[in-house]
């Protein structure tokens, strides 16, 4: 049972519904939070993305509710066009319903919040933000990787590195003389190219880096190593999305604080999208895994 407090859910009066645009938390089902749960409990509909475990979905959402599956995967180039997203999450608000609209990870680091939020405003919808925990952090604890400790890195940077003009030279000689911990998201097929651009730059030579793959997940799996010997270790290596790549010297902390051993590592987690031309549709990839 969920008791009331100042903060709970206040569902919205009128003809219009209202859309809590939600955050899943990494892939653990257990890190998402209670006021996330609160939200699926009382929803209509349900917008997930790919990168959400279908143990919450089965958890926490009504059986009368209905579960609309509109995840991306740039990857494959089999995506659910961010125009029917917006206009799903209208429809059914403009309907009366409650709508949430889930995403893997916060809802704000690297999503497509901002054009989510102009369909919203432009059609007069209330909507809440609800945060959760971002893919860096619960990548960072469960492989036990201090983002910030003290003698190694007193601050953090989230980044991403897709195509060759999201980041500018002068950027990167920066990145490369700076003692913050870096955290690249979406950016594992694009990994070989980031440290060619550090190492280029000259990176301090103590520096590490780590790959975590599905972290937080029962698949999760880390490989490190020292970043001028990325060419000779993992260069090539194709890494199972999703998997965020941690830069700096807090990476030689992870041989002595790692703390989860998954004999299951390797096999896929979250399904890959694949259905129809609007909305598609997963399998259940932790039916044996719960």
């Amino acid at each position: 049972m969920i008791l009331p407090h100042s903060g709970a859910l206040k569902l919205s009066n009128g003809n219009c519904g209202k859309v809590y645009l939600t955050a899943a938390g990494p892939g653990d089902p257990d890190l998402i939070t209670v006021k996330a749960v609160e939200a699926l409990r009382c929803a209509d509909v349900v917008l997930t993305d790919r990168l959400v475990s279908e143990v919450i979905l089965h958890r926490y959402v009504s059986a009368t509710a209905e579960i609309i599956y509109v995840g991306k995967e740039c990857r494959k180039k089999i995506s659910t066009p961010q125009t029917e997203i917006n206009n799903l999450i209208s429809k059914y608000a403009l309907e009366g319903k409650t709508v949430v609209r889930l995403k893997g990870g916060d809802v704000s680091i690297f999503s497509n919040i901002l054009d989510e939020l102009q369909e919203l405003v432009n059609n007069n919808i209330p909507y809440e933000i609800i945060p959760g925990v971002t893919s860096a952090l619960g990548a960072a604890a469960y492989a036990g990787i201090p983002l910030t400790a003290r003698g190694y890195s007193t601050a953090v940077r989230f980044l991403t590195y897709y195509k060759s003009d999201v980041v500018t030279e002068c950027y990167w000689k920066e990145l490369a003389k700076t003692s913050d911990t870096l955290v690249f998201y979406m950016s594992a097929a694009t990994i070989a190219d980031v440290i060619e651009k550090l190492t280029t730059y000259g990176i301090d030579a103590n520096v590490q880096l780590a790959v975590v793959e599905q972290a937080t997940t029962c698949f999760q799996k880390t490989y490190t190593c020292n970043i001028y010997e990325f060419t000779s270790k993992l260069k090539g290596r194709k890494f199972i999305s999703p998997s965020l790549v941690i830069i700096g010297k807090v990476v030689a902390l992870h041989e002595q604080f790692k703390w989860l051993t998954n004999e299951s590592a390797g096999k896929q987690y979250f399904a890959s999208v694949s259905g129809s031309k609007n909305i598609y549709e997963l399998s259940n990839p932790v039916k044996n895994a719960i």
